[in-house]
């Protein structure tokens, strides 16, 4: 690994034999406390993940679904906590429109992140479920600093929940967002930790939680009901995987986009010379984005609940014919439509743990778009995710909405083995960002030995739309314009003036504990000790 720094950063990478790395310094520190009490890096990531929903709203809430991947010390583990969509529901609720709404009840899924909790905690965990909610139920009860790009954030979403009356009546009272440094409090999001807490998740989905959910819902003519909430379950879905220069990328099954990232790079196995060309080269870029456009034509066609990707598996996806099949559609001269459409962005926070004795967790959570569907449990604090916006209406598609299924889903935690020993547990939050950042970040660290943050600190591109591709503008001048002149239609971004080149967190297992990455381009930090 090199400690070589070629970027802009404001940060170092952090050296510790136990480390937590978050989208947010407070819930990095809730991790952190965690750890020096004793509890393993499970406790330190579940708790990391609860603090998130107080003090990054923006982006997940109590409502939130969840996956993780995490290695127990000896063997990796794979939940999806993702929920299903209203058993009543079916495709003639949404006769005549043009796609799934994006707001209100209707595109709400059953949240599972509060059943990822509870079987992380169960499973694998070390102290007391009720303590992992310890610094999050302070936090929410007495008050924290809003922190500056949590701010801007919150500030940027009102006016896409402008005729969400819950939203404003919780997150915007008044009619404002907090600045950055303003003290916000929510008790009524303590007294639900507090609840989910005490009962082991079990007010959450068939309590006075779940009565406060179906009782609103029902009140605005939604189909979510008890049994939904009661017949819940996280599911051990183990790991895909698929191999790059001696390591493993392994991304949950489907209904998770991780599967583009592992197409995409198998791909670039497939492409001859690829692995010789020169690190932020014009024909190392174009390659990459190349196969990111036959990866994400390929996801949003086939990727749905596994159990209803009858047409096509993910294994027929990773086959080693296939894909050599498609990584000769790649013309190294020119910029190609394979006819794909990139998914909209979305609002999910990342975070990842590792302790002395060798675990290590990979764990997102999100609502979706930002806040999620606008929608607020009166007196809970409960925002909920817009996850059933990821379904279609295409009849036939596997990923066609329909009562009881998963619906397609951005959020993805990775994870890294070499020769089956754990080493390195990562992400990249931000909707259509996911997937490609998975594929950005294994490139650097193992294709070009770039330590965590160094790989996080790159400047980073995204592809949005047939041969439309925005890049952060600290590429230099000269790669944008070659980039332009093989056809591809470059949009110049500065980091700090969008959220679409996403979050990563990184940990990277070295022989004596871990090194630590957390991206610039949020709030957060890497610790350890």
């Amino acid at each position: 690994m090199q400690f070589d720094f070629p970027y802009p950063s404001k940060r170092m990478p952090v050296l510790a034999r136990n480390v937590v790395a978050t989208s947010q310094p407070l819930a990095a520190q809730a991790g952190l406390r965690m750890l020096l009490q004793g509890g393993n890096a499970i406790d330190a990531a579940v708790a990391a993940a609860i603090a998130l929903t107080v003090v990054e709203p923006t982006s997940n809430g109590i409502g939130s679904d969840a996956f993780a991947i995490l290695w127990d010390g000896a063997e990796l583990h794979g939940l999806n906590a993702s929920g299903r969509s209203p058993k009543a529901l079916t495709p003639a609720r949404f006769a005549g429109r043009d796609g799934m709404p994006l707001r209100g009840w209707d595109s709400v899924s059953v949240p599972g992140a509060v059943s990822a909790w509870v079987e992380l905690s169960r499973r694998f965990g070390q102290l007391p479920f009720e303590a992992l909610f310890e610094p999050a139920i302070g936090y929410a009860r007495d008050g924290f600093p809003v922190s500056p790009i949590t701010a801007r954030a919150w500030a940027a979403a009102a006016p896409g929940f402008a005729d969400q009356p819950d939203w404003n009546r919780d997150f915007a009272p008044g009619g404002r967002t907090p600045v950055a440094g303003a003290t916000w409090r929510f008790p009524d999001q303590a007294r639900t930790l507090e609840a989910i807490a005490a009962s082991r998740g079990e007010a959450f989905y068939r309590g006075a939680l779940a009565d406060a959910m179906v009782g609103h819902a029902q009140a605005h003519g939604a189909l979510l009901d008890a049994a939904d909430l009661g017949e819940h379950r996280a599911d051990w879905v183990g790991t895909v995987a698929t191999a790059w220069k001696g390591t493993e990328l392994h991304e949950i099954p489907p209904n998770g986009q991780g599967l583009a990232a592992l197409i995409a790079l198998g791909i670039l196995r497939h492409v001859p010379g690829f692995d010789g060309l020169e690190i932020d080269s014009v024909p190392w870029l174009h390659v990459q984005i190349e196969a990111m456009k036959l990866a994400l034509a390929d996801g949003q066609r086939y990727i749905a609940d596994a159990d209803h990707m009858r047409e096509v598996t993910a294994a027929d996806l990773l086959d080693e014919g296939y894909l050599a099949e498609r990584a000769r559609a790649i013309d190294a001269t020119r910029a190609g439509d394979p006819g794909h459409g990139a998914p909209t962005r979305g609002g999910t926070v990342y975070l990842t743990a590792a302790d002395g004795a060798g675990r290590m967790v990979s764990l997102i959570q999100s609502n979706y778009y930002g806040f999620g569907s606008g929608v607020v449990v009166p007196g809970t604090g409960i925002s909920m995710q817009n996850r059933a916006a990821g379904f279609v209406l295409d009849e036939g598609h596997p990923n066609q909405v329909a009562g009881g299924k998963r619906p397609f889903h951005t959020i993805i935690p990775a994870f890294l083995t070499e020769g089956g020993a754990p080493r390195c547990s990562f992400g990249v939050m931000g909707g259509p960002m996911q997937a490609q950042g998975h594929l950005q970040m294994v490139l650097r660290m193992v294709g070009h030995g770039q330590n965590p943050q160094t790989a996080s600190d790159a400047p980073r591109w995204r592809v949005v739309a047939g041969r439309e591709v925005a890049i952060e503008s600290s590429f230099p001048p000269a790669v944008l314009d070659d980039l332009r002149a093989l056809g591809h239609a470059v949009t110049a971004t500065a980091p700090e003036a969008s959220f679409g080149f996403g979050g990563a967190q990184l940990i990277w297992r070295a022989e004596d504990g871990y090194v630590a990455g957390s991206d610039h381009r949020k709030d957060g930090q890497a610790v350890g000790y």
